[in-house]
């Protein structure tokens, strides 16, 4: 059985490693991009089950990287989850699911297991 791939786009190293040793436990397999640019060249070549999508990056951030995600007929359909520390600010979260976000998530208020449990959901997995 192939495993789900899961994309995650973070700059910070530590919040990447976490989230990449939870989905590999969890039996995805987990790849790390650090910031819109690199993700954006990963899926050209390889298309992710999901992508766990930060916002505050460098070179191009979350936004625009869900921008050019969402307006490409071969990448429109992956879902993508927000995961930012910039709080959860009504605007931000209409903004993100008006790009076509699946879901818009405080990083800080969203413990590892709920976020597992959001992730199987969205790609249709049974939880372990």
């Amino acid at each position: 059985m192939n495993k789900k791939q899961i994309l995650i786009v973070e700059d910070d190293p530590l919040i990447s490693r976490m989230y990449a040793h939870k989905m590999e436990a969890d039996g995805y397999d987990a790849v790390v991009a650090a910031n819109g640019e690199e993700a954006l060249a990963f899926i050209r070549k390889q298309k992710p089950d999901l992508i766990m999508l930060d916002v505050m990056m460098p070179r191009m951030n979350g936004v625009e990287t869900l921008k050019a995600l969402k307006s490409d007929v071969k990448t429109k359909n992956i879902p993508v989850i927000i995961l930012t520390n910039l709080g959860d600010n009504p605007d931000d979260i209409k903004k993100a699911k008006e790009l076509g976000a699946l879901d818009y998530l405080v990083k800080a208020h969203v413990p590892l297991k709920k976020l597992a449990g959001i992730i199987s959901e969205a790609i249709e997995v049974e939880p372990r």
